[in-house]
């Protein structure tokens, strides 16, 4: 079935093209990862950041958050370092004012110009946000004294870096905008994707180094099997956890034009379990950082400073050890915040009086309510609980590495395959792709990946 399916796949031209075509720009995007910013000493930079993982630094936590999904890695400094992210950042916080900003308002309203105009603006801000991290990563890896002698007091290398870093960022930008003209996809999240998928090979063989049956301390069939069952099951349940949607009926008002009766249709409105997708954990997921590197942060000067003594620093001993990723009072906190973040960007995102107009002009309405505002106190009620259960599913997927990392002994590098926000992108960047193929093969006549078929 899935043979048949691939090769209809490829019996159609335009959709062939496409998905050649998409493949070979996620193959420029990886050549160029690996072309590095002059004047970085790439191996110095490589164990600076392995010893800083290891020992569970701050530096290393920032880099593997980054690396998650921006699509970019600060443990090399390659041209691609900054990745994807300064451009997704850029386009929350327009997403963001669009529903305070009665200007923007107006812009999102007027349609396709208006849409440009926004993007126009998205990628001015983007090229500032890489402009300031760019500085702010240079000026750390030069005070580690990662970058060559002579090279870090040149202004000629500071104006080339930095605008290696930016252009980086803007042809990756570019080429997402690529694939979503000439490819098939979401460009950015395809990018993203395969960030995130090339360190499945390091975490197979970590794996793979990790078992040995005949070793009491290694991993044996036993735990590899729940390892495995495990993962099928997060990846099942994260799947369930993007399709998942509430039905609201909709009936259409009948009206009669001469002896004809119109409308009186029966639909569904579609309400998503998981409304916000991965905004949550990763809102939740970058203020986390904070706690346990200010926490740590304070500890390290108390004892610098002969201040180690007494209960300020018994307590900044007790934050600092029970704020770090794993620790009980850490994923408390960050399933409050998963949850904070999960009804915030709904009350962003959903608007239930702007919904229930639209139904009212359209002559529609719901069985049993009034249109207006009794409708969007009932969109809001529903909302607000299929967001709770949404939520709770998202916070299981988020602290699952986190506690199979720290409870199990697995490496974060298998561990963070077992949930949380990579997870969750791969799996609903990977249906979308799936279900345009899907959507391509049907309107042709072929049979799809779910085994539909249009000439039945």
């Amino acid at each position: 079935m899935l043979i048949k399916t691939l090769i209809n796949v490829f019996k159609i031209d335009e959709l062939r093209n496409k998905i050649l075509f998409t493949i070979a720009m996620l193959a420029v995007y990886r050549i160029g990862f690996w072309i590095p910013v002059p004047g970085v000493d790439q191996s110095a930079l490589t164990r600076f950041f392995e010893a800083q993982a290891a020992a569970g630094g701050a530096a290393g936590k920032v880099m593997q958050y980054v690396a998650i999904f921006s699509g970019g890695s600060f443990g090399q400094s390659t041209i691609f370092g900054l990745g994807i992210m300064p451009y997704i950042t850029a386009a929350i916080i327009f997403q963001l004012f669009q529903s305070v900003s009665p200007q923007l308002k107006k812009l999102k309203e007027e349609g396709p110009t208006g849409f440009a105009k926004i993007q126009e603006w998205t990628r001015y801000v983007t090229v500032g946000l890489c402009i300031v991290q760019a500085v702010g990563w240079l000026s750390f890896i030069t005070k580690s004294g990662l970058v060559y002698q002579g090279w870090a007091s040149n202004p000629l290398w500071w104006v080339m870096a930095i605008t290696a870093l930016t252009a980086g960022t803007i042809f990756l930008m570019w080429l997402g905008e690529q694939i979503d003209r000439f490819g098939i996809g979401n460009g950015v999240s395809l990018i993203i994707m395969a960030g995130i998928l090339t360190g499945m090979p390091g975490a197979i063989m970590s794996l793979y180094s990790g078992f040995d049956p005949k070793d009491s301390t290694k991993m044996g069939w036993m735990g590899l099997i729940v390892l495995v069952s495990l993962f099928i099951m997060v990846v099942a349940g994260s799947v369930l956890l993007t399709v998942a949607q509430r039905r609201i009926p909709v009936q259409q008002a009948k009206h009669s034009r001469g002896k004809r009766v119109f409308g009186g249709q029966k639909s569904y409105l579609p309400l998503r379990v998981n409304h916000g997708g991965v905004m949550p954990i990763i809102f939740a997921s970058s203020l986390m950082i904070f706690p346990s590197v200010a926490f740590s942060y304070l500890t390290d000067l108390a004892q610098t400073t002969g201040n180690n003594e007494g209960f300020y620093f018994d307590a900044l001993q007790w934050l600092s050890t029970n704020f770090q990723t794993g620790q009980f009072p850490y994923l408390v906190l960050y399933v409050i915040m998963v949850y904070f973040f999960s009804y915030f960007w709904i009350t962003v995102q959903f608007n239930p009086e702007e919904m229930s107009k639209q139904l009212r002009d359209h002559g529609s309405f719901i069985p049993g309510l009034r249109p207006g505002p009794r409708t969007a106190e009932y969109l809001e009620a529903v909302m607000e609980r299929i967001t709770y259960v949404g939520a709770a599913f998202l916070s299981v997927i988020a602290v699952l590495p986190m506690v199979a990392s720290s409870e199990l002994g697995i490496d974060f590098a298998v561990s963070q395959f077992l949930g949380g926000t990579g997870l969750l992108i791969v799996v609903s960047v990977a249906l979308d792709f799936l279900q345009r193929v899907e959507a391509s093969l049907l309107m042709r006549n072929y049979e799809g990946f779910l085994g539909n078929s249009a000439d039945k």
